[in-house]
């Protein structure tokens, strides 16, 4: 029996439809919904991890008709008591060359570590794999992989090594206690700590003194400088700068992106109000 631990609702499915065809990786996924390498990850005081992150994730969708729940600490933490329960259960933790999944990686660590000769680790960076054109690429994603190439990718699952249980605990310490905003990635299994506006800049150059859709922007910024954050970070972002007077809002913001539109200040200015030449 294996847990398959993966970021993202695509990834798990892509690696459930993987198991259905593969005898040797029968077992569950364990898909953490989480992105944690944007938001506090020190708890706040009075709330569990979960908590504080539902909080955070509440802030940036601002709905209040469908409040986010975080879960992943429950569910991983039920892992690791079945592990307990039954030392024939392995973990195999599936690394993308992705900041959620390394951070998430990072955080998994000091829990299923606790079972250490029996937590394996899956990491594809850097490795090419052919996609349905029979073309190599380098995925970002598991998302991106053809069954049959998982299934061949399954031979790189390693034991995690004692040394990496040291250093890689190590330094969830140290990107809890720095608490930053957003955590880029550096290659490897490395991370930097960055303030939470990192990615204001290459938004604000899609805008102009004339109103556009909030998603053009958005889709504009992720595209163009692969932005990982994801489009609920970025609309929030917009929001934030909009408080700060560092952009205009209207539309109906509590709603989908498409549904609010954002300009530089100035601009649009009524005819009669135009001075004269």
């Amino acid at each position: 029996m294996i847990y398959h631990i993966v970021v993202g609702d695509v990834a798990g499915d892509r690696l459930r439809e993987t198991i259905e065809n593969e005898p040797s990786m029968a077992g569950e996924v364990l898909v953490l919904k989480d992105i944690l390498h944007v938001g506090p990850i020190r708890k706040n005081e009075g709330q569990t991890f979960s908590e504080t992150r539902a909080a955070f994730w509440n802030e940036v969708v601002n709905n209040e008709k469908h409040p986010v729940e975080v879960d992943d600490m429950e569910r991983l933490l039920e892992v690791s008591k079945k592990m307990f329960d039954d030392d024939t259960i392995q973990a195999w933790y599936w690394m993308a060359p992705w900041p959620a999944d390394v951070v998430g990686f990072h955080w998994v660590m000091p829990y299923i570590s606790k079972h250490a000769t029996r937590f394996y680790l899956l990491n594809i960076a850097g490795l090419p794999f052919l996609n349905e054109q029979g073309k190599v690429f380098y995925p970002k994603s598991f998302g991106e992989i053809l069954p049959k190439e998982i299934i061949k990718a399954r031979r790189l699952a390693r034991l995690v090594t004692p040394s990496e249980v040291e250093i890689d605990g190590e330094e969830w310490r140290k990107l809890v206690e720095e608490n930053a905003g957003i955590r880029v990635h550096e290659g490897g299994k490395k991370l930097r700590s960055v303030s939470e506006d990192q990615y204001d800049n290459q938004l604000i150059s899609f805008c102009s003194q004339q109103y556009q859709k909030a998603s053009k922007i958005v889709n504009q910024a992720l595209t163009k400088f692969n932005v990982p954050t994801g489009d609920l970070y970025l609309g929030w972002r917009l929001r934030k700068m909009a408080e700060a007077g560092r952009l205009q809002l209207q539309g109906d913001t509590t709603k989908a992106l498409k549904d609010f539109d954002v300009k530089l200040p100035g601009g649009d200015v009524p005819a009669e109000q135009t001075p004269n030449a």
